[in-house]
């Protein structure tokens, strides 16, 4: 449930109300308007069930819809991206995760700039649904998985949980493609060549990165890179950029040998958030291994 100050909100406090105070809960509230404006701009109607309809002058969601998908009245939506003075209830920010799609890193984010404490901080992001676990599934032998834009993986199916080492063993919260591949032992054996590739996600790390300076998610995870990483420290002071793209990759892997593959990112809405990565096959030698892969990961299950 929402909350509004004893004060009426909409009355000023002074001449100077809309003029941001300078204090922390100011700037954390702006700070909380200006995220939630934009991960609204970021998703089409269709994404979230929507009919786009007729001629619309926002690009995204209008907050009438995040208001409706919300089930909060669409005044009180305005209010919090104006950054008035309202206290939001974790049940409302719950609510507007779930809206915005939010993965769990933003998420986090959301109920830090809320100042509030999350009730389900484990919750898995909205766009990671059934019938997408469906299609990773399906897509077996061929490894496949989804990632957010600060590398985390999102959801994977059997192939690529086994490609390069057991994601079942690596805690929720440390399945980060960055960390690793910096700190991972088993992952880092499994690539080829892996000091140029780290040098190369580097760099795409650092042009991701361009547009979430301010979000303490981002900030933490590259602090825990430079604590625990030297090779990341020395690549992450080249100043290097590069942009997504198709790459040919060998790995090697522990159970069935070289796999010599092709890259494709899918995104799965506008390329600020989440994409289908997937790892096709380039010989037959390799669709081979991967279906032996396969097999291993099935009979293991049973």
């Amino acid at each position: 449930m929402v909350t509004a100050a004893r004060r009426d909100p909409e009355a000023p406090r002074n001449q100077a109300a809309d003029v941001p105070d300078a204090t922390g809960t100011d700037v954390r509230r702006h700070e909380l308007a200006d995220f939630l404006r934009s991960r609204r701009e970021r998703i089409t109607p269709e994404q979230v069930g929507l009919v786009r309809g007729g001629r619309r002058r926002t690009p995204g969601l209008r907050r009438e819809e995040v208001a409706q998908l919300s089930a909060v009245g669409v005044t009180w939506y305005t209010w919090l991206e104006q950054a008035r003075d309202i206290q939001v209830s974790p049940q409302v920010l719950d609510a507007l995760a779930r809206a915005l799609l939010l993965d769990r890193s933003e998420r986090t984010h959301l109920f830090s700039l809320a100042g509030a404490v999350d009730p389900a901080p484990d919750t898995e992001c909205p766009s990671i649904t059934p019938a997408l676990r469906t299609l990773l599934r399906q897509l077996e032998p061929i490894p496949a998985c989804v990632q957010n834009s600060r590398y985390d993986i999102l959801a994977h199916n059997r192939t690529y949980g086994r490609m390069l080492c057991d994601m079942d063993a690596v805690p929720v919260a440390d399945r980060n493609v960055m960390l690793l591949a910096f700190t991972n032992e088993e992952w880092r054996t499994s690539v080829m060549d892996v000091a140029a590739v780290t040098r190369l996600m580097t760099a795409k790390f650092r042009a991701s990165m361009a547009g979430h300076l301010a979000e303490p998610s981002w900030k933490a995870l590259l602090k825990r890179l430079e604590a625990e990483s030297p090779e990341f420290r020395e690549a992450w002071a080249r100043h290097e950029v590069l942009g997504p793209g198709a790459r040919s990759k060998i790995f090697r892997n522990a159970h069935v040998g070289l796999l010599r593959l092709e890259t494709t990112d899918l995104w799965l809405g506008p390329s600020s958030g989440p994409r289908l990565v997937t790892y096709a096959p380039r010989d037959e030698e390799t669709r081979e291994r991967l279906e032996r892969l396969q097999a291993l990961v099935a009979d293991a299950e049973d």
